[in-house]
Parts: C-alpha cells; sequence; structure tokens
C-alpha cells in the first residue's frame, strides 16, 4: 500500500519537501533569462547567494560559539566553530565556479551588477564582526582563569583551552585561504592588474590576504618555546 504523501505542511508547494524548503522562493531569487544581459549571471548569481547561506550558518554558529566561551564551556564553542569553519571551506571551493568565467564574459555582464561589490557582503560583515567578539570571549575566559597564551602552546592535545586556539587558528587560516583565492580570481576573471599596481582593485584584497582575527594567538605560537613533552600546563 502507498503511504500518503500529501503535504500537511503549511506554505507554497506541492509537497512537504517543497514547503519546508521554500523552494518557490529559493529558486525565484535569481533573475529570469528575460532579465539576463548574459547566461552567466545564473552562474554569478548562485555562487555568490550559496556563499551568502553557508556565511549564515557560519556565523550562526559563531554566534552561539561566544555564548558559549562566555558560559565557560570551550569544548562546547570548538565544536561550533569547526562547524562554521567548514563552512568558509564550502564557500571557498565553489569558487570554483567561477573559473568558468572568461573576463570578456565577466566585463560582459558587470552592467547588470551595478556599483556592487564582494566587500558589501553582509555575511562577510557579520563573520568578520563576530570573530572579534570571539576573541575578545577567549581571551576574558583565559585572563578570568590565570591562563597565560603562552601556556596554551605547552598545554595536552586534550586540554579544552588549548583545543579552542587551535580551532580559532584554523578559522583563521580557512579565512585567509578564502581571501587567497578571492585575489587569484580578481587577477583571473576580472582582469584586474596584479597588486602592486597603481590603482588596482587587486591591492586591498593583497592586504587582507595576511590579515589575522587572533594575531595574538598567532604571536603566541612563535614566541613559546617548543615543547613536545605534551604534559598539561601548571
Amino acid at each position: 500500500m502507498k503511504r500518503d504523501q500529501s503535504p500537511v505542511l503549511p506554505g507554497d508547494g506541492a509537497t512537504d519537501y517543497e514547503r519546508y524548503m521554500r523552494t518557490g522562493a529559493l529558486l525565484g531569487l535569481q533573475r529570469t533569462p528575460a532579465e539576463m544581459i548574459h547566461r552567466d549571471e545564473l552562474l554569478f548569481q548562485v555562487v555568490h547567494q550559496s556563499t551568502e547561506l553557508w556565511l549564515k550558518l557560519a556565523a550562526s554558529e559563531l554566534t552561539e560559539a561566544v555564548a558559549q566561551v562566555d558560559a565557560g564551556d570551550p569544548a562546547a564553542a570548538e565544536v561550533l566553530l569547526g562547524r562554521a569553519t567548514l563552512g568558509v571551506r564550502l564557500t571557498t571551493d565553489q569558487l570554483e565556479m567561477l573559473t568558468y568565467l572568461s573576463p570578456v564574459d565577466f566585463q560582459a555582464m558587470q552592467p547588470a551588477l551595478g556599483n556592487g561589490s564582494g566587500a558589501e557582503s553582509p555575511g562577510w560583515k557579520r563573520v568578520r564582526s563576530l570573530s572579534a567578539q570571539l576573541g575578545r570571549a577567549f581571551a576574558g575566559h583565559l585572563a578570568a582563569r590565570g591562563i597565560e597564551l603562552a601556556a596554551l602552546r605547552r598545554a595536552a592535545p586534550a586540554d579544552p583551552e588549548h583545543r579552542l586556539a587551535e580551532a580559532m587558528l584554523e578559522w583563521d587560516e580557512r579565512v585567509s585561504l578564502w581571501r587567497v583565492r578571492h585575489y587569484q580570481l580578481t587577477l583571473r576573471v576580472g582582469g584586474h592588474a596584479p597588486a602592486g599596481t597603481p590603482g588596482s582593485p587587486a591591492n586591498m584584497l593583497a592586504k587582507l590576504v595576511g590579515h589575522r582575527f587572533f594575531p595574538d594567538l598567532w604571536q603566541a605560537r612563535l614566541n613559546s618555546p617548543a615543547d613536545n613533552s605534551g604534559t598539561a600546563r601548571p
């Protein structure tokens, strides 16, 4: 006997899948063929709209991670930060779709973009703000417990503060890798002159490649003496 698959959820759509996922609204967010001035606008919008969705998820995880650090639970924060980090990795991976755009094609579609810039991404603005909040929360967590940053370098691998610090470095690195890939694409697809060329839009992107959300953590790794004993901190 066939199970009744009639939709029971409220909303538009012939199935509960469509209603829950709101596929009608989601798939209607892209410009229609009649609106497009270049067929690759669909590719461009799908990459960037899905990026905003992944960043929305990453921001949600970062928000909760900050709350967990404030609550004194670095282990829970580490798990949440790992999820956010994977989201950024996926946004980086999907940039590969943009390599199918030639500079000529990208230039042809630019009038449709107006004065828009990736720097205006609400997702990235939110992620940057939350990363700063996480850094402050972690610094406060360590200070309240009298833990020096240098001690984390010598902590046991299972130490919760050590593990969260490592997760924060991984987050920092993944965001940096996204910036590197984005910079490369501006040269390959955008047709911009390399960094160092006066007036090139790539100059700012190149500067951001070296930016770190948690410079104190990176510095502590460099300045701490090597210790492979794996012993817990005092």
